[in-house]
């Protein structure tokens, strides 16, 4: 269906196309010396000491688990209004996910205090999830983390650049993890990035994201090395050359892109501001954002009505999604379901609309009004 306003856009040009050509003719498209610069650059950009280049974020959350050393019998406690890759990591090393609700429905973020109520003696780690690039209580998070002796991994996905008191998320934790999706802020296609400030973490993450190898291709073939031991049993989780000239074409963007996003998002405030039966998540924030989604959530609804809104929502040719299913109710985790009223509501009643920095104001005027007619029938 082709929507007179899509969910998201692509913010690509013809600097991406000329990065990937040149990398093309550079004769070196696996992982090289584009990678380390996009690395190095994200690092940066973070304030964070290391940044480790990926194939998805999906593998960066898997590594989480392994340099953390988390292992069968051990347990996470993690959110449920995700994106599934989150939890699965958590199953990849045969952990235990143990779910927490969000804070409200004007809050989709973990709940400080739900974590609390579900740490044992097996807990070894929280994962937050940033929703829509705004910051989980951290101060909390962390003060939790210091109590019980519990490791912190930020799923960053939604949040490059977004920042909490100052700080860049996903430089927070004990590990940061990154997306490059198609949908994403920063787009590379696939791809992903795994952030840490702690020094033994980042090197074996480069061991462990290329078979265990102690060099790689790149370092070869320039003659910085001609041998090389296997230490440990990794993965072939690479970000390739051509990806990451992507990647670094992409931060030059990523600054103006999301000071745009900030501006939209005011705008909708205002467009929707006079429309009854909704939550506008996160609407007192002030913390730098990167606007991921935006999402509303419908009040005294259920999972019918919200999919009727859709559906008349699409029919004036806006396209929307749902910024998540549950993860507890798929059926892959029934042995870890457990009553999460909020997170329940949400998932059920949640409304993901057009979100990204070339959104004209007079299509934000259009969902606005658009909104307005449907939920006064």
């Amino acid at each position: 269906m082709n929507y007179k306003i899509p969910l998201f856009d692509l913010n690509f040009d013809e600097k991406e196309e000329q990065a990937v050509l040149e990398t093309i003719q550079s004769k070196w498209i696996s992982t090289g010396p584009k990678s380390l610069a996009f690395e190095s650059k994200f690092a940066e950009m973070l304030n964070a000491k290391h940044a480790v280049s990926l194939a998805n974020c999906t593998v960066a959350l898997h590594l989480a688990m392994k340099l953390l050393d988390i292992k069968e019998g051990d347990e996470v406690i993690c959110p449920s209004l995700t994106f599934v890759a989150t939890c699965n990591a958590i199953r990849y090393v045969n952990a235990t996910p143990v779910f927490a609700d969000v804070v409200s429905t004007s809050d989709l973020t973990i709940d400080p205090l739900d974590i609390e109520r579900k740490i044992t003696p097996k807990t070894k780690a929280i994962i937050v999830m940033h929703f829509g690039g705004f910051a989980c209580n951290m101060d909390e998070i962390m003060a939790l983390s210091r109590k019980h002796n519990i490791k912190v991994i930020e799923d960053a996905c939604h949040a490059p650049l977004s920042e909490y008191n100052g700080q860049k998320l996903g430089s927070i934790g004990d590990i940061g993890c990154y997306s490059f999706f198609s949908n994403k802020n920063i787009s590379t296609g696939e791809g992903g990035m795994l952030v840490t400030n702690n020094e033994s973490y980042y090197e074996r993450a480069k061991l462990l994201r290329s078979h265990g190898m102690t060099s790689m291709s790149y370092e070869r073939a320039k003659g910085h090395s001609t041998t090389y031991d296997v230490v440990d049993n990794g993965f072939n989780y690479r970000m390739d050359d051509i990806r990451a000239s992507i990647g670094l074409v992409q931060l030059d963007k990523i600054q103006a892109d999301l000071e745009q996003r900030a501006q939209n998002r005011k705008y909708y405030l205002e467009a929707l501001k006079d429309i009854k039966g909704i939550t506008i998540p996160f609407i007192d924030r002030k913390d730098f954002s990167s606007n991921y989604v935006f999402t509303i959530v419908l009040e005294n609804s259920n999972y019918e009505k919200r999919d009727k809104v859709r559906d008349l929502l699409a029919q004036q040719g806006i396209q929307t999604s749902v910024h998540y299913p549950a993860v507890h109710r798929f059926s892959i985790y029934d042995d870890y379901a457990t009553p999460l009223e909020k997170t329940e509501y949400v998932s059920d009643n949640l409304i993901t609309l057009p979100m990204y920095s070339k959104l004209k104001l007079e299509n934000i005027d259009y969902v606005g009004s658009t909104l307005k007619n449907i939920l006064a029938l």
